[in-house]
């Protein structure tokens, strides 16, 4: 029996966990954007900056543009340990998986033990949990560490991200001729998923998908100068 719950943004009684309201509102990545790093662009042909130098991932999803009221259920769930909203995130990213064959394994981006410890958890775990149990695909959480415990990629600059997290991260599993997925919480520059999907690569990965909840598009940054 599937008893009325109640929305999580305006508290409005619902069967989900939005309401039709709330649902339709929520911030949509731009019409057309680029297939690979899902950037704004006009003619929703690969950007410039991807093919001057093309990420390490086959294919990009994400569910929604990083603005509000979503980058304030993620919040919740990075700071707040507001843990039950990670079902409701896992559910808006399988939605824009309809017509997108499963990948082998998924691996969520790992956390420094250093900030893992500070944490309590890893968000992009808690999501990947959810989505490996809808979709039956195997979730490996301990497949690939991070080796080097980073500066925080929100307080750099988009052009130092990517040196931040070189050789950041390291993988000890084969994915021989697999397609592996990558799932993070937040795509901003998407240094931290390009070098992880890298080391995924080495490991014979033929295919690499990554999954973001919100993608974050630059308002003052020209997408040409944005680097991978």
């Amino acid at each position: 029996m599937l008893l009325p719950t109640n929305c999580l943004l305006c508290l409005a009684s619902c069967e989900g966990d939005l309401c039709c309201a709330c649902h339709d509102n929520l911030p949509r990545l731009p019409s057309d954007h680029c297939p690979s790093c899902l950037l704004p662009t006009s003619d929703s042909r690969i950007c410039g900056a991807c093919l001057a130098s093309y990420p390490s991932w086959t294919r990009a999803i994400a569910a929604l543009r990083y603005a509000f009221p979503i980058d304030a259920i993620i919040h919740s769930l990075k700071y707040q340990e507001n843990l039950t909203v990670a079902p409701v995130l896992a559910n808006l990213l399988m939605a824009k998986m309809n017509h997108c064959a499963p990948p082998d394994v998924i691996i969520p981006v790992p956390l420094h033990p250093v900030r893992l410890q500070e944490r309590g958890f890893n968000q992009a775990l808690e999501i990947g949990r959810h989505l490996s149990k809808k979709m039956g695909v195997p979730l490996l959480p301990h497949a690939c560490v991070r080796t080097r415990d980073t500066l925080s990629q929100t307080e750099l600059s988009w052009k130092k991200r990517r040196s931040n997290l070189r050789n950041a991260f390291a993988c000890t599993t084969r994915f021989t001729q697999k397609h592996v997925a990558i799932l993070d919480d937040v795509m901003t520059s998407g240094a931290t998923l390009n070098e992880l999907a890298k080391v995924v690569r080495k490991q014979g990965a033929i295919e690499v998908s990554v999954w973001a909840i919100a993608r974050a598009i630059p308002s003052s940054t020209s997408i040409k100068t944005v680097e991978l």
